[in-house]
């Protein structure tokens, strides 16, 4: 029970109830990109079970918050999400409804900013996201949600075309912060 309880002061705990919901993200996500295919665009199982799961991102970090961050969340956190986000972007393109160029800009920003983020995490370094990764990351979900919403999925094309160009501009701008803010710190 000791060794419990200093882990969690630590940060190292795995088990904590925001880890658990995490990991439910990351072990629905199949789920999700099965869903998508059978019901591309205009869908309320897919909407709400999309919204159910973004919700969570938010449900984790705030039990998180309160209770203490983990190491363990603080690397499962973000692969969840982009588990999550990217899967659906390229179910998306896969059906073709969104355009493949955004969704492989904004690949490519995750996967540079995660091998930096493991880099310097080897160096005891921490990179937390910044406020605009965060608008990045609600702009994604925003745009694949309205996909998703019956309400704006065919008649409102504009909307989630718009958001997926927005969430590109904020990942390039944030990805550049970042890399920026790497050469400021060598």
């Amino acid at each position: 029970m000791a060794t419990t309880e200093v882990a969690q002061s630590e940060g190292l705990s795995i088990a904590s109830w925001a880890n658990a919901i995490t990991t439910g993200r990351l072990l629905l996500s199949p789920v999700m990109f099965w869903v998508i295919p059978n019901h591309q665009r205009g869908a309320w199982i897919a909407c709400v079970f999309w919204f159910v799961l973004c919700f969570s991102d938010f449900i984790d970090g705030y039990v998180a918050r309160r209770r203490g961050p983990t190491a363990a969340g603080a690397f499962l956190d973000p692969l969840a999400d982009k588990v999550l986000i990217l899967g659906a972007m390229f179910t998306l393109v896969s059906t073709d409804v969104f355009w493949v160029v955004p969704v492989i800009v904004i690949a490519a920003r995750e996967l540079i900013i995660s091998v930096y983020r493991v880099v310097v995490s080897g160096k005891g370094i921490s990179v937390p996201a910044s406020k605009l990764a965060k608008y990045k990351t609600f702009a994604q979900q925003l745009a694949v949600g309205f996909v998703l919403l019956p309400w704006t999925a065919l008649d409102a094309t504009w909307l989630w075309t718009g958001l997926l160009w927005t969430a590109v501009g904020l990942a390039l701008i944030s990805g550049a912060q970042y890399l920026n803010h790497a050469r400021a710190s060598q």
